[in-house]
């Protein structure tokens, strides 16, 4: 045989390495598209468990779709787990499923799970249900009448699970250490609460928005009054249902009320301004968040389908049920709630006869509580008390509400990162909301669309005086049909130096003031304190 030319051998080598190349790209590729589909496929199977009442036992591992081998024919290295039938004896236990309870050859055996932590919880675990598992409770979201209404149902204990018409759990972001103490056996998970002496301390409603669904769709109107309402279906049905609302008597004392006093802007009047320390009489409605889907997503103007897919996927699938439960329309949101500070009769919130001083603030803890002066924040809930003090001594009625929504709903870790990257850099009026959306990608989250549903349940009908420059807040509440008379800017000596950036930055991006609007180029004149200057 003639040698082939060595330009041929090259080329032939090239092809060769070429090929080999593209096969293993190609078998890459592949393995990617394999262990897709192996993951859903573990997904699919444990839908399928759910649907035919086979539930996850948490001591032993998940059913594993065996590896594909990597060969031209993709046979796989081992077979599938099979499901068993329903009626089959063994269906009384997943441990046959996971691979505990029988040999290699099919035979019993005696082997145990590996040990695990002994707990007070049940050892089966339901991912998800579906329609025809469950037998829930009706919920007639809007309805004026609490008992066609229906409970808010949401406990997974083994006399509610099948009876829940909510997702999520009690206590908001507070559930997780429920968690915790379930799981470190601190709180035993039959325990039932006693409601014996914790009725209302003021009564509130029934007002006309609690029956429109479009009015209230972020928390219970019911919330209240749900142990003594549905008192009937907890004895009679087993059924566990708690209220997502308490309300409640105190005396408040903040230093800065104890200066108004003693500069004459304060009263003691020894009813709502108790004496001369400024020490407060107030009452306290504290709320958990209750959504009803459809109308939250109406507020956004986006789908239901889009919201329940964002909610699930944005928690890490905490929620199977929020895409696989359609018929369920209530969720309850593992996020801070709200409280509600009333100064002088609480009855006078709805009357639309005498005057209404209000103040909606978002949750600055470290200005709140620890005097931080990079914002205007505890300065303006300041501000905001005494107008509603004075309101209610006149005769009006004055309103304090609090929404846990640390750092515009961005979190302190967020919040913290910008004010580094603020002043290590040049702490601009011009650049305030860029160092926000530099990090966060957004300059605020504490979308206001939800927040007027507390102003519906309180029967808050007209507002006289808006202590906010804030425009998302009176456009949400203005929006939700309750007009704003008067709207009133912090006073100019109450805004602390460091704080000029932000303030300044608000009213240039379009808060409402009374006073000058600053040009761009003053703006860019606004500085705060550089880093340097911040005591390490």
């Amino acid at each position: 045989m003639a040698m082939s030319q060595p330009q041929d051998t090259a080329a032939l080598l090239h092809e060769i390495l070429a090929s080999v190349k593209s096969l293993k790209l190609d078998q890459t590729q592949l393995a990617d598209t394999v262990e897709a589909i192996n993951g859903r496929v573990n997904i699919l199977a444990g839908v399928k468990q759910s649907r035919d009442g086979i539930v996850h036992d948490a001591a032993v591992p998940s059913p594993k779709i065996p590896p594909m081998a990597a060969s031209p024919n993709l046979q796989p290295m081992a077979s599938s787990p099979r499901m068993i039938p329903k009626g089959h004896h063994s269906r009384e236990s997943v441990n046959s499923i996971d691979g505990y309870g029988k040999q290699a050859n099919g035979s019993s055996q005696s082997t145990s799970p590996p040990p695990r932590q002994s707990s007070n919880a049940h050892s089966k675990i339901v991912i998800t249900t579906h329609p025809e598992q469950a037998d829930p409770l009706p919920n007639h979201w809007g309805n004026a009448d609490a008992t066609k209404r229906g409970p808010v149902v949401v406990a997974r204990s083994p006399s509610t699970i099948r009876r829940r018409n909510a997702i999520g759990a009690h206590g908001g972001s507070y559930s997780i250490y429920y968690a915790l103490a379930v799981a470190s056996q601190q709180l035993n998970t039959d325990h039932k609460p006693d409601y014996t002496n914790t009725e209302p301390a003021a009564n509130i409603g029934p007002f006309p928005a609690w029956g429109d669904p479009k009015k209230i769709v972020a928390m219970d109107p019911f919330g209240h009054l749900a142990p003594w309402l549905y008192k009937d279906i907890i004895r009679d049905e087993n059924v566990e249902i708690r209220p997502t609302i308490a309300v409640t008597r105190a005396h408040m004392k903040v230093p800065e009320l104890e200066e108004a006093v003693r500069k004459g802007r304060l009263i003691p009047d020894g009813k709502i301004c108790i004496n001369p320390q400024g020490e407060l009489n107030v009452t306290k409605f504290a709320v958990e968040p209750v959504w009803y889907l459809p109308g939250v997503a109406e507020r956004f103007g986006i789908d239901e389908g889009t919201l329940r897919r964002a909610l699930f996927e944005c928690t890490g699938g905490s929620y199977p049920e929020l895409v696989t439960r359609s018929d369920i329309k209530l969720f309850l949101p593992p996020i801070g709630g709200l409280t509600v500070y009333c100064f002088g009769d609480p009855a006078k919130m709805s009357d639309a006869s005498v005057k209404l001083a209000l103040r909606v603030h978002d949750e600055c803890n470290g200005s709140d509580v620890f005097g931080s002066d990079i914002c205007t924040c505890r300065p303006y809930l300041i501000f905001g008390i005494e107008e509603a003090v004075k309101e209610a001594q006149r005769g009006g009625s004055g309103v304090v509400i609090y929404f846990r929504k640390e750092g515009r709903a961005l979190g302190e870790v967020t919040k913290y990162l910008v004010y580094n990257a603020r002043k290590r850099g040049s702490d601009k009026a011009s650049e305030y909301f860029k160092r926000t959306e530099n990090i966060a990608g957004v300059k605020d989250m504490r979308f206001q669309a939800l927040m007027p549903d507390v102003l519906h349940w309180l029967g808050i009908t007209k507002i006289d005086r808006m202590m906010s420059m804030s425009d998302m807040k009176h456009d949400a509440i203005v929006q939700q049909g309750i007009p704003i008379l008067e709207r009133v800017p912090i006073p100019e000596e109450m805004i602390p130096e460091d704080s000029r950036v932000e303030i300044d930055a608000k009213i240039h991006a379009g808060y409402f003031t009374t006073g000058k609007v600053m040009t761009y180029e003053e703006l860019d004149q606004v500085h705060g304190r550089a880093w340097d200057d911040v005591d390490h």
